[in-house]
């Protein structure tokens, strides 16, 4: 609310009375405004607007005035830059006030909050030069108190980031093989049936087939294919050929080894895709005129007569490309699977030197028990300490513990060995704004990306800028203490309120902001129902309030 500008008869009495000795007297409250009315601390600082008035027939035509805000605490004082003002007849660079108007005028203070300043009171002090005399006048006071909700340690509660495992229970796998065949012909050879490849391929079909507890078969696939040389009828004929006489050949070695599973076929007549892969993949003269012609000519006869016009290649063509195109591609999808989450519990406890990292991380997640995820994470360091996930994973542990310094060395730890893990860097982030190094977090979470909780952390990071709205987009629907936080400052309280009441594990922190939300929505009952429970959760913290400007008006509800 703004004051009223009004000078009690006796102040001007006194004023006209200074004047007309040549000396500038005491001025009223009444003269000055400040926005915002009650101070409040954003992004680290106390900033304020002041607008003030000199009044009529006041300001000496030879003075010159210092105007200096200062906040003042018991004990303790902070100076924000002064401004000047002259009279009219003083040559100089300042704002010039009238002695017969008066004259308004607006400077900003900037203070750097120290807790402290929530129960303080802003002064202008003043200083006058007059000729060759200089003296003050009392100061006035202009407004009482800093809010501080923004400065709230909810950071300290909030999500580190967890290094995720990759298990995966079932992975699927493929094992390839190929059959090659000579020019227009679609026999299978015998060197080729006994070839390294092929004996490798049907071995691992009998492996996968004949072990139902670690594998899983899922089909066995046929692709044949023939050159793009030759016309089309020819092609597709000696395609399909090539594709039913491989089919045949392997349904015959599923039936000798008792082997059930599908078997899918399918042939290429000319296989153009291959050969622009092969070119691709070579050294051989002309390749890139190869490549345009393939690109400028969809008809396969004209891309095939165009390329034999290319005589200086078109035999390297014919030798060694082309014939690496007449084949039968033999895949075998099969899936390999893992341990059951009882098996590597009981191999954990039994034999964990037996387990993967991965295998590891992922038994940490089937257990609520932080001693034994613990003790996961410390095994995993023992027999995997180039692996960064577990140092970063104890370094959550703690940081949820409330033992900062045992999270941070952790974290430090985890970056050592990977310095772009994504978790790290959000938990040191975290760690950064819990000590107020604003711009080291800004620095750590600029690597976040792609960490669970790196969002959270930027909404955190966001609130010590003064970016309220963009933190409340960075938690999005994330329930915790700074994300309310983030919603009441941008003075979205219903939102607030029912975020609060949504946190999982609420703290006295909850409580109290959610005595803030009462405090700004002019509900007493909130704001007394909700300080009892601090008082019950942190009673320091239920002591601090009556300093709080947010409960000024609710003295009696917080006591």
């Amino acid at each position: 609310m703004i004051k009223k500008l009004y000078l009690p008869l006796v102040a001007l009495l006194v004023l006209a009375l200074s004047s007309c000795k040549g000396k500038m007297g005491e001025l009223s409250s009444d003269y000055f405004t400040t926005n915002p009315e009650v101070l409040e601390a954003v992004a680290g600082k106390v900033p304020v607007t002041i607008t003030g008035k000199f009044p009529e027939k006041y300001f000496n035509k030879n003075a010159i005035v210092e105007v200096t805000p200062v906040l003042r605490w018991e004990g303790g004082e902070a100076k924000s830059q002064p401004a000047t003002f002259q009279g009219e007849k003083v040559q100089g660079n300042d704002q010039t006030i009238s002695y017969k108007a008066g004259g308004t005028y607006t400077m900003k203070a900037n203070f750097d909050y120290v807790p402290e300043m929530a129960k303080s009171e802003l002064y202008l002090d003043f200083k006058i030069i007059s000729g060759k005399k200089e003296y003050t006048i009392p100061s006035v006071k202009i407004a009482d108190g800093v809010i501080a909700t923004a400065e709230l340690p909810t950071t300290k509660s909030a999500n580190a980031a967890y290094a995720p495992d990759a298990f995966q229970r079932v992975i699927k796998q493929a094992k390839e093989a190929q059959i090659m065949f000579l020019i227009q012909q679609a026999n299978l050879r015998a060197s080729e049936l006994n070839s390294d490849s092929l004996k490798a391929f049907h071995k691992q079909v009998v492996a996968v087939a004949g072990d139902d507890k670690n594998y899983k078969l899922d089909n066995i696939e046929i692709s044949a294919y023939a050159s793009p040389d030759g016309g089309f009828e020819l092609n597709d004929k000696l395609a399909a050929q090539r594709q039913s006489n491989t089919e045949k050949y392997m349904n015959q070695q599923l039936k000798k080894g008792k082997i059930e599973t599908n078997v899918d076929t399918k042939y290429t007549a000319q296989d153009w895709e291959g050969f622009q892969e092969l070119v691709s993949r070579s050294n051989i003269q002309d390749k890139d005129l190869i490549l345009r012609v393939l690109s400028m000519y969809q008809d396969p006869e004209q891309r095939e007569a165009e390329i034999k016009n290319i005589s200086s290649v078109y035999k390297t063509l014919a030798d060694e490309i082309l014939p690496q195109l007449r084949r039968a591609r033999l895949t075998a999808n099969y899936e390999v699977i893992g341990r059951s989450d009882e098996e590597i519990n009981s191999t954990f406890d039994s034999d964990p030197k037996v387990l993967s990292v991965d295998e590891l991380l992922y038994a940490a997640s089937l257990t609520d028990d932080n001693a034994r995820k613990e003790a996961i994470f410390k095994k995993c360091i023992e027999l995997y300490p180039s692996d960064a996930r577990a140092y970063n994973n104890l370094g959550m542990l703690a940081y949820a513990a409330g033992n900062q310094d045992e999270a941070e060395s952790y974290f430090k730890q985890a970056l050592s060995k990977n310095p772009n893990l994504s978790e790290a860097n959000t938990n040191l982030g975290l760690i950064a704004l819990n000590k107020g190094n604003i711009a080291e977090a800004e620095t750590y979470l600029s690597k976040s990306t792609g960490a669970n909780t790196a969002n959270e952390a930027l909404g955190n990071l966001y609130i010590k800028q003064g970016q309220y709205d963009r933190a409340v987009n960075a938690f999005g629907d994330t329930k915790t203490n700074s994300a309310a936080l983030a919603q009441i400052l941008a003075k979205d309280y219903n939102k607030a309120k029912n975020t609060l009441e949504a946190v999982q594990n609420p703290d006295a922190y909850t409580s109290y902001l959610m005595a803030v939300v009462g405090a700004r929505t002019n509900n007493a009952d909130l704001v007394k129902s909700s300080m009892a429970k601090v008082a019950q959760q942190d009673p320091t913290l239920a002591a601090k309030a009556a300093a709080d400007r947010e409960f000024s008006k609710y003295l009696n509800e917080i006591k």
